[in-house]
């Protein structure tokens, strides 16, 4: 089977598909500056720098020697408006992407269409779009699978909710079942997973391994950190001079915030701001410092010789923060190539 992947970013759904044994011809994206990334680590898939509401049957057809019968569509749309975490007023814009998604499926009408995204589309604002992409599958004779799925029960070390949707003209799809997870085998833990980089300091890089930048911190906040108990503690052991005036008056919301992982858990969802400690619960277990960019994209279950490239460090924490996880991406293809062998 042959796939292309729209909104690929930095290649995670690409290089989980590529494992998969799903051959990746192209992946599309208007964000020029993950050209790098993605090449680097996918030579045998073409990075077509492209705004998806541009693209037309022949621009695919360009890319694939086959029918489009025998194609997958896959579509992971930038998602940050729909999500419970945001206060985007983007809403307008990541809609229209699902949309023009949507309309490259009913003109193409692929074999296969596998869609992700965060739940909070078939929700509250996003609902309707998302209806109505159910809708031209329906019309379209599409049979569907969709539910909300966590990448920790697929072998991520990261609890992160995503809905799912694989569609067929075939036959009715599956989605992958659980790997890890109750009476499975155990999820796998932040321990497992960064314990093995070489320790850095807030504001060091690594010479020996790529991407192993750490963000700097005031000395304020660094003063923080220090405060804070090791494996899994947060911002409620802090002596009352070091306590933000949001947080003051016994204010018991928001204990992520710069608070440390748990060395023996799954790490929380991984997004753009992962470096940064005032942005959720990404302190190390154990050093005074953030998670770094290559223990994230560990979380994200990248290898760690997938190398990130970009203008910014912005722009490769964002490459890292909005992948579709390696390992999830993995068992959506072996579904989906069961799907096409049964």
């Amino acid at each position: 089977m042959i796939a292309l992947d729209f909104f690929c970013g930095a290649g995670g759904l690409t290089r989980g598909l590529l494992n998969a044994g799903i051959e990746v011809v192209a992946g599309f994206d208007c964000e020029e500056d993950f050209r790098n990334t993605y090449e680097n680590n996918n030579p045998e898939t073409r990075f077509i720098h492209s705004d998806i509401k541009k693209l037309s049957l022949c621009d695919l057809a360009e890319n694939i020697k086959l029918s489009f019968q025998d194609v997958l569509f896959a579509g992971c749309a930038p998602c940050q408006a729909f999500s419970k975490r945001s206060m985007s007023r983007k809403y307008g814009q990541d809609a229209g992407l699902l949309s023009e998604f949507g309309r490259l499926v009913e003109e193409a009408l692929p074999g296969y269409v596998l869609m992700e995204n965060v739940p909070g589309i078939a929700e509250n604002r996003g609902q309707g779009v998302f209806q109505r992409f159910l809708r031209m599958l329906r019309k379209n004779d599409y049979l569907y699978a969709c539910d909300t799925l966590d990448a920790k029960h697929y072998g991520v070390p990261q609890k992160r909710k995503r809905l799912v949707l694989l569609a067929s003209k075939r036959k009715k799809p599956s989605l992958p079942k659980p790997k890890y997870g109750e009476e499975l085998r155990p999820p796998v833990t932040v321990r497992e997973t960064i314990s093995h980089f070489p320790a850095i300091a807030a504001g060091e890089s690594s010479s020996e391994v790529p991407n192993h930048i750490a963000a700097s911190l005031t000395e304020l906040n660094l003063e923080r950190l220090k405060h804070t108990p090791l494996d899994g503690g947060d911002r409620r052991s802090w002596p009352e001079h070091l306590v933000l005036s949001c947080h003051k008056d016994n204010y018991q919301g928001h204990t992520d915030a710069y608070g440390r992982m748990f060395w023996d858990r799954p790490a929380p969802t991984i997004t753009g701001r992962c470096n940064s400690l005032s942005n959720g619960r990404y302190g190390h277990p154990e050093q005074d410092r953030a998670i770094s960019i290559r223990e994230a994209a560990a979380i994200q279950s990248f290898p760690d010789d997938y190398v990130f490239f970009g203008s910014t460090r912005k722009s490769i924490t964002t490459q890292v923060g909005n992948a579709v996880p390696v390992k999830m991406a993995e068992s959506i293809g072996e579904e989906i190539l069961r799907l096409c062998g049964s």
